[in-house]
Formats: C-alpha cells, structure tokens, sequence
C-alpha cells in the first residue's frame, strides 16, 4: 500500500512539474533548425518569421543551418529533438518527398512523415526554370526542343537527390520526353552560384532563390511550374502554356517533433500566425518573390498529407536516384 501510495505521488508530482515547465515555456532561447544553407527560400523565410516570433514569445528564436541529404539531415534532427518546443524546423516541401526515397532506396528512413506535427504554412509557390541570360533559351520549349536533340547533354543543379529542385526537373522530363543531368548540391544557394558560374545549365527552384538575379540581369527565367500567373514573374508563362503537364509547388512551413505539448504547440501556432502578419515579415517574403501564403496548423496538415500522397507517385516513377 504504502509503495502504491509512493508510487501515485511521484506520478502526481511528475505530471505537476510537466505542466508548470509547459505554463513557463518558452524559459530560454529557441532552435529553428533550417535544412538547408543560406541562400534558399526555407532560410529567406526562416529569418524573418524567427526574429517575429522572437518578439512575440519573449525568447530569442535561433537559426541553426544543418544542410545535407536534400534537407533530410537537418529534417531528421527535428524530427528526433526532445518535444519540448526548444527545438522547431522551417522544412521545404522535399519533406513530403524523402521518406518515400528512402523506400525506394532501400535504406532506413532517416524520419517519417508522422515524426513530425504541422504548425503552420507560410508560403507556396510554383517552381521557376531559371538559365544564364547568355543561355541560347529563351522559351521552355526551346530549351526542350535543344534537349531532345541533345540527351543528357544539358545539366541542372538541385539541393539534393528527390530535393525540391530535384523533383519538378525530373517530373518536366517525364513530361516531355527528355533526358537532362542531375548534378546535386548541398542547397539552392550553392546551386544558383554554380549557375551563376557556368558550372551548370539550369536550375528550377522557388522565385524567391533567383529573383534578384534576374533583376540584376544575370538570370533569366522562362518558364514556371504553376497554373495561373506569379507575382514575381508575370511576364513568365507556365510549362501549362508551352504544352507540358507539368505542375508543382514550393512550400515552406513550421514544424515541431509530434509528441511536443500540446500548450506549446498552441503557443507556436498562435505566434507563427502573428508572424505571418508582421509587416516586416511579409515585406521581406514579398521583394524576394515569395508572397505569404499562410495556412493554419489544421488546414497546413491535410495539404502536407495531399502533397505526401502526390508526391509518393511521382517518387515512384522517378525510380532509384544514386
């Protein structure tokens, strides 16, 4: 009796202790894990939506940057963090794509998709097909035209195998009945460098990695992956208009480990939409070509469960990636 009673006190007092540290949180400084380097739109947004909810949950929200595997390194670190709100990730939409990967390669999963619960969504965009502006293509159809003459000939950078500049190149290819040259790097800011150099042909990545290229006349963009016109990019027809099925979106989102509380998670959600309100936040998102496009933690979760099941298709036919 008395090891029962010893037994329900500590239960008591380890339930009391969880709920005073979730009603203190957040009692110190906060990790955004960003899977990818500088430069590319997962981190574009990360800064700004960071020092917002800083300002909102009363502790510094630190970036860290742990680029590798397409993202699924700095994905994975997340996923295995101690749910306790300390640690949180802004992921790309190669979230939906790598477990599936995995499978295909026929290696352990770095994480699953339920490792991780849906905070919130802050952007989506279609992909853009960017090339140097000395590039002999001006339209999507010139440059597959140029690669059905040429197959293999014309190479593209990405941010890594089944990544979220891997994955629209090989989903035009399909389409279109062409063969390119993947040549992966650690994120999209090595990539557009690369592109910048003459290193690589081509790149498809978010409006927001490019944009100022362009407008410094270095890039030029001919085609996107959406279905109606882009903010950034009027001007630029989709794959739509110049005959190819070929669709896809670039998100970026908030997550956290799925067994994180649920007061906290409650707080993040609550100043992740602040942040998405912020004046300076949106300011920033939008001059680099990225309009914010938020979605709250229950309507984020079905469109990443939609994107997943989509996804896992077109993974399927892009076979094994070495």
């Amino acid at each position: 009796m008395q090891r029962r009673s010893l037994l329900l006190g500590s239960m008591i007092f380890s339930a009391a202790g969880l709920c005073a540290a979730q009603s203190d949180w957040p009692g110190k400084p906060i990790t955004m894990i960003v899977p990818f380097p500088p430069g590319g739109l997962a981190d574009l947004v990360a800064r700004p939506v960071a020092e917002a909810m800083s300002r909102e949950l009363g502790q510094p929200v630190v970036i860290e940057n742990r680029a590798g595997a397409g993202g699924g390194i700095g994905m994975a670190a997340a996923a295995k963090a101690r749910p306790d709100g300390y640690t949180v990730l802004m992921a790309l939409s190669s979230l939906t794509v790598l477990p599936e990967a995995d499978q295909i390669l026929g290696r352990p999963a770095m994480f699953a998709l339920d490792d991780l619960r849906p905070i919130a969504r802050f952007t989506a965009d279609p992909t853009v097909l960017a090339v140097r502006v000395d590039s002999p293509w001006k339209t999507a159809r010139d440059f597959v035209e140029d690669a059905k003459k040429r197959p293999g000939a014309i190479n593209y950078g990405s941010s890594g195998n089944y990544g979220t500049m891997h994955v629209p190149m090989e989903i035009l290819a399909q389409t279109a009945g062409v063969k390119l040259t993947h040549i992966p790097f650690t994120g999209a800011g090595p990539a557009v460098v690369a592109l910048l150099g003459g290193q690589i042909d081509a790149v498809s990545s978010g409006p927001a990695t490019v944009l100022q290229q362009v407008k410094a006349g270095k890039l030029r963009v001919i085609a996107h992956w959406g279905a109606g016109k882009l903010n950034a990019l009027p001007d630029v027809p989709s794959l739509k208009d110049a005959g190819y099925n070929a669709e896809y979106a670039q998100w970026s989102g908030l997550f956290v480990p799925r067994d994180t509380p649920e007061p906290v998670a409650q707080r993040l959600r609550a100043a992740a939409r602040v942040a998405a309100q912020d004046v300076k936040v949106k300011d920033v998102i939008l001059n680099a070509g990225s309009p914010v496009l938020y979605q709250d933690a229950p309507d984020f979760k079905t469109y990443v469960q939609a994107d997943a099941m989509r996804m896992a298709e077109v993974v399927k036919r892009m076979g094994k990636v070495d």
